[in-house]
């Protein structure tokens, strides 16, 4: 089986590495680290085709670590477990540092991330982790708190066009390959030095077996199959138009986001991440506005993993449609936000009686639950001014209804119920 062109040219040092000159060249955080040999664990949070796991190669080399590589896809706590065995033998018998390099580490459940977290801590091994995806959302947070983040960018024009030479150069093709047919070249790569190598590897065979001395654009296009068709003519990462996608459909407007959509499809990205995004959308910029949104996304998902594509591209059509479409709230995402923060500013605090759990007959007698009123039995299924936050905690009122679809309605439920709290106050003369 032969070698895809693109690990035949990976860059074996910083010298060869191409692009990323915000972490690499004179004074850049990765040239620092490789030349003083003392790495920390980091991740390396980018798209597809940047350097992501040749950066960690170089480096480990760098360091004269001994790499360990893992794919979060494949690998499980077992694996994790054999990396430590590994680690504390080299370190042991040969005095070395290992480098455990974690590709795709997004794949990773919470168990398997929590298990290098005490290694890493004791500097038993360094971690890099590689990831296309939001670290803040999909790396835990005591894991990412130990490792500095380093985002990579998609390649530029300038960048993929140097790629683009040493391949024609490696292939033995200069001077058969025209300026337009490189552009053609460039523009179909979307930022990714594995594609655009892999395209001209296609061109360049597909040449040879058409006996083609000269490679123009025409015959580049006829070349290419329908999976290199442009997802991004600007370079821009898949997170970026994933970015657009959410704020179109915030932003409610249908056909944007219906474009977007479509336009990462035809592009490759996986429709069930598209998807699962769009479930996120649903409870974010909706909420309780209009509940039905995330229904209609789970059951979008659901349906796609029952047809797959093309038939199921039609379920995320729809979906992103009726999100774009529905009123918009980010009531619920604010209030848990806001709970969020309220609960770790005060810590624990205690049930009060009234709202302890009493199953046995030594809990009844300690007073739990003595003098809960159960709402369903009471006039409009609500008791007035019982205190269901803690003891010694002030309420807060987190969740703030907005005067849009259903939560015109909630608001006016929740108005109307603190009409009854103060009528009762009023009537006892308490002040409030």
């Amino acid at each position: 089986m032969n070698t895809p062109l693109a690990d035949q040219l990976r860059p074996k040092t910083l010298d060869e590495f191409v692009g990323q000159t915000h972490l690499i060249g004179e004074g850049k955080p990765l040239t620092l680290a490789a030349r003083s040999g003392n790495l920390q664990s980091m991740i390396l949070w980018g798209p597809p085709g940047v350097g992501k796991t040749t950066l960690a190669r170089i480096l480990a080399r760098s360091s004269e670590a001994n790499l360990v590589e893992l794919s979060a896809v494949l690998s499980g706590v077992k694996d994790i477990r054999e990396v430590v065995l590994v680690a504390q033998k080299n370190r042991k018998e040969f005095d070395q540092q290992t480098l455990v390099f974690v590709d795709e580490v997004h794949r990773f459940n919470k168990t398997q991330q929590d298990a290098f977290l005490p290694h890493v801590e004791s500097g038993l091994f360094i971690f890099i982790g590689a990831t296309t995806e939001n670290p803040s959302f999909e790396v835990n947070n005591a894991l990412l708190s130990r490792a500095t983040v380093y985002v990579l960018e998609s390649l530029t024009e300038a960048a993929l066009s140097v790629v683009l030479e040493r391949g024609v150069m490696y292939l033995g093709m200069s001077g058969c390959v025209d300026e337009t047919a490189k552009a053609l070249i460039v523009s179909h790569a979307d930022g990714d030095a594995r594609k655009i190598l892999n395209i001209l590897e296609i061109v360049v065979t597909a040449a040879r077996d058409a006996n083609q001395e000269v490679i123009d654009g025409d015959f580049v296009t006829s070349a290419l199959p329908r999976i290199f068709r442009l997802f991004d003519k600007q370079g821009d990462a898949f997170y970026d138009n994933i970015s657009a996608l959410h704020k179109s459909v915030r932003g409610s407007s249908p056909d944007a986001s219906l474009y977007w959509l479509t336009r990462m499809i035809d592009g490759g990205v996986d429709p069930l991440y598209i998807g699962r995004r769009m479930i996120r959308m649903a409870v974010e910029d909706i909420g309780l506005a209009d509940p039905r949104a995330l229904t209609v996304a789970l059951d979008a998902v659901s349906a796609f993993e029952r047809l797959g594509s093309p038939e199921g591209d039609l379920a995320l059509a729809q979906c992103v449609l009726y999100l774009a479409c529905a009123p918009k709230s980010n009531a619920v995402y604010t209030a848990y936000n806001n709970a969020s923060v309220f609960v770790q500013a005060r810590g624990s605090s205690g049930v009060p009686t009234h709202l302890r759990n009493a199953p046995t007959k030594l809990m009844k007698e300690l007073g739990h639950s003595d003098g809960y009123r159960y709402p369903h039995h009471e006039q409009d299924g609500y008791v007035p001014n019982v205190q269901y936050f803690p003891d010694g905690v002030e309420p807060e009122q987190f969740y703030r209804p907005v005067s849009r679809g259903l939560e015109i309605k909630i608001k006016e439920k929740l108005d109307r119920l603190k009409q009854l709290d103060a009528r009762v106050d009023s009537s006892r003369g308490v002040k409030k």
